[in-house]
């Protein structure tokens, strides 16, 4: 299931997803250099888990793309709604 609208979606989010990208990018320079600079334990877990959360969220920004693709799609073509949300929680499932 793929919509014609999907480039048109992902369009609008692409703006917000490069910057989380490249400040992802910094964080993991960032965490590189921590690690050569022998921080802490403490401070090198909590730059992961910010890492993490910065990945997570380009994720969940990339099925919010999925979902309202395969919904316009249902919409429009006609598709049910339950396949429209099993395909979507199909991508969710893997974050």
């Amino acid at each position: 299931m793929v919509s014609t609208t999907n480039a048109e979606i992902l369009e609008k989010a692409m703006p917000d997803l490069q910057m989380r990208l490249r400040r992802i990018e910094g964080q993991a320079r960032g965490l590189q250099r921590m690690l050569e600079e022998r921080r802490s334990c403490e401070d090198v877990v909590t730059q992961v888990a910010a890492l993490k959360a910065a990945v997570e969220q380009v994720g969940l920004t990339m099925v919010a793309c999925l979902l309202e693709s395969a919904v316009r799609q249902a919409v429009e073509q006609g598709v049910s709604t339950d396949e429209a949300v099993s395909y979507a929680k199909k991508y969710l499932n893997q974050l």
